[in-house]
């Protein structure tokens, strides 16, 4: 056979596959370039749905309220699926388009989590007007109950308990053993104690402390004192008032000073441990959880067979590496995965589209995200790109917000050299340099303090004007809060600031440090909105 024959069989048998071949190599780079792209959409949308919720929990003080979160949740929905639209806008994808792509949307919070989805209302015992707003038997996009952190766990017989986890180490307990009703919530603590007036946590001495000021505006500044999540004024001797909704309202006298809730957050500590102890649940196991959905098997391989609140680890049960932190980690996270799975595979029912919705498998530095931190949690299934379908999520972690008070949220204000306040982090390592500050009167600060915030303010006439304002003027330390420079990291780049506090000398700058660390700590939990809080007991011990 001639080779101009040979030649021409080749390019006829060659030419086809290689037209092909390249075809199919640029459909794979034109499905991977959409997916990167979908996958940038997606976290965008997700980063400002995010910011909508931390902006929106701002502006208000009474975010910590179911009926107020819902809202803000509700608009941060909203801000979700407008920004998603306008970022998919040039695929063809409008917001009532991209609706029916969405299974799901989490909201992780302080002790549970939100799931917006579609659902089917059940309306068959209530008398419904033909022009009311819900029909029974309606699909429609919402949000569903607060699902909280909780798991049950049997006492032998009928006796029980259900523990609510949060995301650190704070725990509301109820239940029944024999007679007695459980109803405990507090956090726990190892290494402390109490007595009428102070108490010592980790060697430090925890006092009354002096009250607190800030700026309510632009010009006007007034000491305070944080009572379950709202803070009260001192307008004079007799009259203290609130902010709520950007409206003041005069409030019977609370005592702003001295400031106690230090003292009293771990006063409860030490009386939470002693009931725990008084019932015997200090022995409590984590193979005595109760799941019908996981054999013996499963459930020892997820949770675990050991003591759930073991107040004798090394560090303290508060510690990230205590077994009371790992179980609560492994409950929480079974529970969005359990709830979540239901809801996405659920979806294949209202979406009405051509497309097969699963949970994805989340990595192990994405669910270290979650259970750490106020997150959204969103999921975009179903696209088209070209070679495949669109199976994407985007997870946002927000740590600055008014439901978390981390071991991080607490900023320590000292002066300088100079004489100037600056805030800094309390692993800064310069702090304990008593030539370069002067820790004599720091105090510890929450660090959403140092936000800008805003409010209407409305004159005699009636007009109103939007102010800006920072309740704490003080300047951040750029060494520690911006370039991390001078912040404490052990041998693993990881910083435990329980751990460096232990590790320096109790004495001099370093001794003023803990003490107003711990104190701030103390005061800011202590403050917090909870639903387990007596009110009117809380409110009582402040007038």
């Amino acid at each position: 056979m001639k080779l101009q024959t040979l030649a021409i069989i080749f390019i006829i048998i060659i030419l086809p596959i290689s037209i092909v071949i390249s075809e199919y190599g640029k459909s794979q780079i034109k499905t991977l370039d959409l997916q990167t792209s979908y996958d940038t959409k997606l976290l965008n949308s997700t980063y400002d749905a995010i910011k909508a919720f931390q902006l929106n929990t701002f502006s208000t003080s009474t975010s910590d309220l179911s009926n107020t979160k819902i809202r803000t949740i509700e608009a941060s929905v909203n801000t979700f699926f407008n920004s998603a639209s306008t970022n998919f806008n040039l695929e063809g994808y409008n917001e009532e388009t991209l609706k029916y792509y969405v299974p799901a949307l989490v909201y992780t919070l302080y002790d549970g989590y939100y799931i917006y989805t579609p659902f089917t209302n059940t309306l068959t015992n209530v008398d419904v007007s033909n022009d009311a707003t819900y029909k029974d038997q309606e699909s429609t996009w919402g949000l569903r109950p607060y699902i909280y952190y909780s798991a049950k766990y049997t006492l032998g017989g009928d006796d029980f308990v259900v523990i609510t986890y949060a995301l650190d180490n704070y725990v509301t307990i109820k239940g029944k053993k024999g007679n007695e009703v459980i109803n405990l919530s507090g956090y726990l603590l190892s290494n402390v104690s109490a007595t009428n007036t102070t108490a010592t946590y980790r060697g430090v001495t925890i006092e009354k402390e002096n009250a607190l000021s800030e700026y309510i505006d632009d010009q006007h500044e007034y000491q305070y004192v944080k009572v379950n999540g709202v803070k009260y004024y001192k307008k004079n001797d007799n009259e203290t008032f609130a902010i709520i909704n950007d409206k003041e309202y005069k409030q019977d006298k609370y005592n702003v000073e001295p400031n106690d809730s230090a003292v009293r957050y771990y006063k409860e500590a030490v009386n939470l441990k002693n009931e725990l102890v008084r019932l015997g649940l200090n022995d409590l196991r984590t193979s005595a959880l109760v799941d019908e959905d996981l054999t013996s098997e499963e459930k020892t391989s997820r949770f675990g067979d050991y003591k759930i609140f073991d107040f004798d680890h090394t560090s303290g049960i508060e510690e990230a590496d205590s077994d009371f932190n790992q179980h609560r980690l492994a409950v929480i996270r079974y529970s969005i995965e359990k709830n979540l799975s239901v809801v996405i595979s659920n979806y294949n029912n209202y979406s009405g589209v051509q497309t097969n919705f699963q949970m994805p498998k989340l990595k192990e530095d994405e669910w270290d995200k979650i259970l750490n931190n106020i997150s959204l949690i969103s999921f975009l299934q179903g696209l088209s790109i070209g070679g495949k379908v669109y199976n994407g999520y985007a997870i946002v972690p927000n740590s600055k917000n008014e439901e978390l008070i981390s071991e991080n949220s607490i900023y320590i204000l000292a002066k300088n050299s100079s004489g100037e306040e600056e805030y800094h982090r309390v692993t800064d390592t310069e702090l304990t340099n008593s030539s370069k500050y002067n820790l004599s009167n720091a105090i510890g600060i929450y660090n959403m303090d140092f936000e800008r915030r805003n409010r209407q303010i409305e004159d005699n006439n009636g007009n109103t004007t939007k102010i800006y304002f920072y309740p704490r003027r003080q300047l951040g330390c750029y060494n520690c809060i911006i370039g991390h420079s001078t912040v404490y990291k052990d041998s693993d780049g990881n910083t435990s600031i329980n751990k460096y506090l232990d590790s320096i000398e109790n004495a001099g700058n370093a001794a003023i440090l803990k003490k107003a660390y711990y104190t701030a700590l103390g005061r800011e939990r202590y403050s917090m909105y909870k639903v387990t809080n007596d009110l009117q007991a809380v409110q009582e011990g402040f007038r």
